[in-house]
């Protein structure tokens, strides 16, 4: 316990050791009235499937231009006929849109072509997404998922009551 040296310490530490110690009991009934707040409810969920209909996958379209070395023969390649017929005239129209330049030929480096840089432009596509469509309980709904989901997919059903500011 505590001993006061002069009668009026004493007199004074009684009270104020009181006083000190209704604070701390003050304090912790205030703390506990708190924690005793209202527990929260358990929410109302629960796990169903849904019957998917259609799963269309959402693209992403990337650019990339990178520069190829390409070297042509210091002389063109001549072309042995001046005017194709018929059948010819048909495979050297589809021949002449899917090459570049037929009057030009490609060759290595080490041959002693003209080689420059040229830039060559590429295209790649990759999923990213899938638009779902899908049927719940009769209702039909759209979804974008990062996945495709299959046949069937997991919905959360969830209950909440609607409560309104009057009450009847």
């Amino acid at each position: 316990m505590f001993r006061a040296r002069t009668p009026i310490t004493a007199w004074l530490a009684r009270p104020l050791l009181a006083a000190a110690c209704m604070l701390c009991a003050a304090n912790a009934l205030a703390q506990d009235v708190e924690e005793a707040a209202p527990a929260q409810q358990p929410e109302n969920v629960r796990v169903e499937y849904a019957q998917v209909l259609r799963a269309e996958p959402v693209f992403q379209t990337l650019r990339a231009t990178s520069m190829v070395e390409r070297c042509e023969a210091s002389t063109p390649v001549r072309d042995d006929e001046e005017h194709p017929t018929g059948f010819a005239r048909v495979i050297g129209a589809v021949k002449g849109a899917l090459t570049p330049d037929p009057k030009v030929e490609e060759v290595a480096p080490s041959a002693g072509g003209q080689c420059r840089m040229v830039p060559v432009e590429r295209e790649f596509r990759r999923p990213i997404a899938f638009d779902v469509d899908y049927v719940h309980r009769g209702v039909k709904y759209r979804s974008r998922l990062p996945a495709d989901p299959g046949n069937r997919l997991r919905v959360r059903v969830s209950v909440t009551p609607v409560v309104s500011g009057e009450t009847p």
